[in-house]
């Protein structure tokens, strides 16, 4: 197409109906076509994108490639005047040269990784001579510059394919992905359409003899500049409208439908050419015929199997949810620790839906447990799961590479959230299983240490205390009577100091007896016990304190150790109260509403700001945590102190409360 006609060529086209001049006039019309097209979208990225750097370099790739890419034009402008072939050349080389720069830099206008700058100055250094020098560039595989040129092109196209992928892997966010996919879209459809008619023409090579050739040669021709125009219009889209068309389903469709065309020209074809060998015929109507229907036949089962294999390359499984739910399943079935079955679902979402990030969080409110697979990325997709109307979690997505997730994924991810829910439920509720068994064994290893504490407690008590104490008194007892007869007097006052003694062991005993469990519960309740205690506190206050109780008439029946820690956290209280608070009034309420709730508030001074807590504080918040209840200590409504406990009752005591 680019040169002159020769000869035979001239026969053909006469042959054909066509003159010359119409030959001319296909040449020129294409190139027109071609050139304003691309100087079209240079104009418009221009006009609207013009603060922007990579922009304003796409503008000028594409204006000086579509006018200096004229094959046929230049050429014969260069043959007619010689004087324009300097500046051609010229306006050839920087459409090369940026054109390059461009696909290095786009989208970002970075070099990414940064040593591709290098690579592109190197080629640049390599075009300069070689749109001079047109022996440098030649692709004479006998010399030097031909084998040193496949070399320069080979790495310049191997780098500029490994740069946009890594900057669409590891750099690029989603929109400069979608930017990227347009302009690789545009590119390579272009690159592979030409690189199909070179070879379907290649064997009408150097020049067409035949009216059928010259038909050929026309018709591949229009085709090879039709799809030379999707370069241009690709990067306009990317700059301009990248989100206007759906880039990943126009991917799809052009993987199905241009391997369909292939494998039926391919099927046409095998088929035909078998024939023929097998029957020694050629150009046979009934073959044909026997070839076109068996393309026809097999065309929509391989449509499908295409659609369905090039989904599974793009989407993963989204269009099989029964074998991915199938497959979780049997994974789940198949994991032996409960520990494993988060990492096993993560796993299983982002094999089947081929997600470069699935993460799986345990929790609803604070801090979350997650389980992840693959990086983080940035704005995830979230999904809550919902278990029994209770969100137990929620599922994180980083999407595709392809974009946004589509209805037919999410309706997988629905499903899969549901499934996932339900594991999470299972692993926490596994894990609330394994607190509990922690928590109880740690509860009976308090429990048998507080019962050895305590024996130990009355050992030491009964020997270091009663022990002596009795020893003493048995020895008195023994002096006495050996001196009743003799000396009456001393006997008398061994007698008096033995009294004394008993009254303060059984004072002893008394004590040993309340430190086990205060007897004015058992006397006078838990109620009784409280106001006995407030009248002791009210008595020895030195600021005339006054301690009120407020309690029901009647308790519901309480547990022993519910007694003693209700009683002990008030008695705590009021003697933090009396020695501390500077307090006037005092009140203790005692309410039931599922939980036993213990009140103690005053209008005395308050807890200063950063105290820490004592061992009377402590004591408290102790006693209520042991029967699985709370206690707290702040500040009053009147300034003072308030401690507030809550301690669960049993069900049995619930029951008795409600009646």
């Amino acid at each position: 197409m680019g040169g002159q006609v020769t000869q035979a060529g001239s026969r053909a086209l006469r042959d054909l109906g066509l003159s010359l001049d119409f030959y001319a006039a296909y040449a020129v019309v294409h190139d027109v076509v071609f050139a304003a097209v691309y100087v079209a979208v240079a104009v418009i990225i221009f006009w609207r994108k013009s603060d922007e750097r990579m922009a304003m370099l796409a503008s000028f790739a594409l204006l000086t490639f579509g006018t200096a890419g004229l094959p046929n034009t230049t050429y014969a402008l260069s043959i007619e005047y010689a004087s324009l072939w300097w500046p051609l050349s010229l306006l050839d080389f920087l459409g090369a040269a940026s054109f390059g720069l461009f696909l290095y830099h786009f989208p970002d206008g970075r070099f990414v990784p940064g040593w591709t700058r290098w690579v592109v100055f190197a080629w640049i250094a390599w075009q300069l001579p070689a749109y001079w020098f047109p022996s440098w560039d030649s692709f004479d595989l006998e010399g030097w510059p031909g084998w040193l040129a496949i070399t320069v092109w080979t790495a310049f196209l191997g780098t500029m394919i490994y740069t946009q992928t890594y900057r669409y892997l590891r750099v690029s966010g989603a929109t400069e992905r979608q930017q990227i996919k347009w302009v690789v879209f545009g590119i390579s459809v272009a690159a592979l359409v030409y690189l199909g008619i070179v070879v379907a023409l290649s064997p009408f090579a150097p020049a067409p003899t035949t009216p059928g050739m010259v038909a050929n040669i026309l018709i591949g021709y229009t085709f090879l500049y039709a799809a030379m125009l999707l370069v241009p219009l690709s990067i306009g889209f990317a700059i301009l409208r990248h989100h206007l068309f759906d880039i990943n389903l126009i991917i799809n469709r052009t993987l199905v439908y241009g391997a369909l065309t292939a494998s039926v020209v391919a099927l046409y074809v095998l088929v035909v050419g078998a024939l023929g060998q097998l029957l020694q015929v050629s150009g046979n109507l009934i073959v044909s015929l026997i070839a076109t229907g068996l393309t026809a036949v097999l065309f929509q089962p391989l449509r499908i199997r295409l659609q369905r294999g090039i989904n599974h390359l793009m989407y993963g499984e989204r269009d099989e949810p029964y074998a991915v739910l199938s497959r979780l399943g049997q994974r789940l079935e198949a994991t032996l620790s409960p520990d494993a079955m988060l990492p096993t679902v993560a796993r299983t979402v982002s094999e089947a839906l081929k997600l470069p990030y699935v993460a799986i969080e345990i929790g609803h409110e604070g801090p979350m447990e997650t389980t992840a697979i693959g990086k983080p990325v940035k704005d995830p997709v979230r999904l809550p799961l919902t278990y029994g109307g209770e969100t137990v979690g929620q599922m994180v997505l980083g999407p595709r590479a392809g974009g946004p997730f589509t209805p037919a994924d999410a309706a997988l991810l629905e499903d899969l959230a549901h499934q996932t829910a339900i594991a999470v439920h299972a692993v926490t509720l596994h894990r609330e299983a394994v607190r509990l068994s922690a928590d109880l064994q740690r509860s009976r290893e308090l429990l048998v240490t507080a019962r050895e504490e305590e024996r130990r407690r009355l050992r030491r008590d009964l020997h270091d205390g009663l022990g002596p104490r009795l020893a003493a008194q048995s020895l008195k007892v023994g002096s006495a009577r050996m001196l009743y007869d003799q000396d009456p007097k001393t006997a008398d006052t061994l007698l008096s100091e033995l009294e004394s003694d008993i009254e303060a062991t059984l004072s002893e005993i008394r004590r040993l007896v309340y430190d086990l469990r205060p007897p004015a519960l058992d006397e006078l309740g838990l109620v009784g016990a409280i106001r006995d205690a407030a009248e002791h506190h009210t008595s020895h206050a030195a600021n005339g304190l006054d301690i009120s109780v407020h309690a029901p008439d009647k308790l519901p029946p309480l547990s022993a150790a519910v007694e003693v820690a209700s009683y002990r956290i008030v008695q705590e209280a009021l003697a933090n109260v009396t020695h501390h608070a500077s307090a006037t009034d005092c009140v203790v309420r005692l309410t039931v509403t599922g939980e036993l709730r213990i009140e103690v508030s005053d209008d005395g001074t308050g807890i200063p700001e950063g105290h820490r807590s004592g061992v009377g504080l402590h004591s408290m918040r102790e006693r209520a945590e042991e029967l699985g209840g709370t206690c707290s200590v702040g500040r009053s409504p009147s300034g003072g102190t308030r401690v507030l406990a809550r301690l669960p009752l049993p069900d049995r005591e619930k029951l008795a409360s409600r009646e």
